[in-house]
């Protein structure tokens, strides 16, 4: 595959905090429901699913936000559950209610019949989009690949979908460890070739959602989220075609955790509205990058307020590199598009400043 040279590195710089001429900025979810060429692709796939399996409508998808916003990066549009579909777990979508796996980890013989998929079968849909993609981007701006965290996949897959007691994961996790950690290590070992396969197909950095780790206490999320975050992180291929490959972890609601998290290994952590960027800051100096955090609901205010917003985050991080623009989380399909350009357009007006 032909790989062009990247015109814009903004986001791979701030990654590695060298120094960018302003803060680059991405959104999480941005290639989704919010944008009414979004909905028009997935109704011409007929189902979500359909979308994520079919390489030139996942590729259309990723480069909407493109076509419409000055953004610094894109985001392989896709599902965290990719992985485990992949395992037959039977995942499929309700309307209004979220993710269900059909057959749920409900037995010690469920967990046991567990195995890493071959990236070259059941995932070989993920890395075709990635090449296509990248191919499509022409070195406009960097691709991001991601996961879900092994915790969060797990909660997904012993849950049975979404949940807002994470009863039977926790009961798995305190009755049964050992079952729980066979299930983590096994999920560990999907996403290493599952990122490795993504980064070999042309992503220029990965992310790990660890959406569910801020549920557990802090000895459990050391033990059983952020240690086999830790193991993917060592198992990840770091360069390619010469470049660094950063990599960003994001727990949300984990805030708490970001000393931790700064040992990881990682070039960057995502950190949600309910941390202050400059107490984040103080708290992991140069060791990590740091995105966010803006709360995605701010969007829903005026353009002024949107701006009035994104300066009080670009002071609280301050001056120099080292800091990438995003939501706290992703952005809510009922968001007006032309608020996520005021947006980012805010951080294209008063982030240069920062850079002097």
């Amino acid at each position: 595959m032909r790989k062009p040279e990247l015109k814009n590195d903004r986001y791979l710089k701030a990654l590695q905090k060298q120094p960018v001429d302003r803060t680059p900025i991405w959104m999480m979810r941005q290639a989704g429901r919010y944008l009414p060429e979004y909905k028009a692709t997935r109704a011409q796939a007929g189902d979500f699913m359909s979308l994520c399996k079919n390489t030139e409508l996942a590729c259309e998808v990723t480069l909407q936000p493109l076509r419409r916003f000055d953004l610094d990066a894109a985001i392989l549009f896709s599902d965290i559950l990719t992985i485990p579909d992949a395992m037959g777990l039977g995942l499929y979508f309700e309307q209004g209610e979220g993710p269900k796996f059909s057959r749920p980890l409900r037995s010690e013989a469920d967990v046991k019949a567990l195995a890493v998929p071959d990236m070259s079968d059941e995932l070989r849909y993920v890395t075709d989009a990635v090449s296509l993609i990248r191919q499509e981007l022409d070195g406009k701006v960097p691709l991001i690949g991601f996961s879900g965290s092994p915790w969060t996949l797990a909660t997904y897959m012993v849950e049975g979908g979404s949940t807002k007691n994470f009863s039977k994961v926790k009961k798995m996790l305190f009755a049964q460890p050992e079952l729980m950690h066979h299930v983590l290590n096994v999920l560990a070992d999907s996403v290493i070739d599952y990122l490795n396969a993504q980064i070999k197909a042309g992503a220029q950095a990965v992310m790990i959602f660890d959406t569910w780790g801020g549920v557990l206490s802090p000895r459990d999320y050391q033990q059983f989220s952020l240690a086999y975050m830790e193991k993917i992180v060592a198992g990840l291929i770091r360069e390619q075609d010469g470049n660094h490959v950063p990599v960003t972890l994001f727990t949300k609601n984990g805030g708490q955790w970001l000393e931790a998290m700064a040992q990881s290994g990682a070039d960057g952590l995502g950190v949600d509205w309910t941390t202050d960027l400059s107490d984040a800051r103080a708290r992991v100096g140069d060791q990590v990058a740091l995105q966010g955090n803006m709360d995605p609901s701010v969007l829903y205010a005026s353009p002024q307020r949107i701006e009035e917003e994104v300066q009080l985050i670009l002071e609280s991080y301050g001056q120099g590199s080292g800091h990438v623009f995003n939501l706290g989380h992703g952005i809510h399909p009922e968001v007006n598009p032309d608020h996520a350009a005021a947006f980012i357009e805010a951080v294209h007006k008063h982030s240069p400043q920062y850079h002097r």
